[in-house]
């Protein structure tokens, strides 16, 4: 009955040690890979390349800045070059990461 009892208390402390084994290389993987950088600060840079981007469309307007998360930034506008009006998202971490460009339907 003893050795039973031991056993069973030994196999239940050998999967406990795996667990924190596992939790440990959770946490030193996310270690490495750090938090994200916060570039709240990088808005006027963000708006500035963006709408440097955006320019090769038309003249641009910006509607709005937007910090989504605390690496990531979303410029949102228009460029119009006079004949089509479009809008634009572009996505800025430490430069643009993303750029997408929308034609506006013209009201009829």
């Amino acid at each position: 009955m003893a050795s039973a009892l031991l056993a069973g208390s030994a196999l239940a402390l050998s999967a406990c040690v795996a667990g924190l084994a596992v939790g440990a290389a959770g946490m030193a993987a996310r270690g490495v890979a750090g938090t994200p950088q916060n570039n709240e600060q990088a808005h006027p840079a963000a708006a500035t390349d963006c709408s440097a981007r955006a320019s090769h469309y038309g003249k641009v307007s910006i509607i709005d800045v937007e910090q989504r998360s605390p690496s990531k930034i979303v410029v949102w506008g228009t460029a119009d070059d006079g004949k089509q009006r479009r809008s634009f998202e572009c996505s800025y971490g430490t430069k643009i990461t993303g750029f997408k460009l929308r034609p506006i339907a013209s009201p009829r």
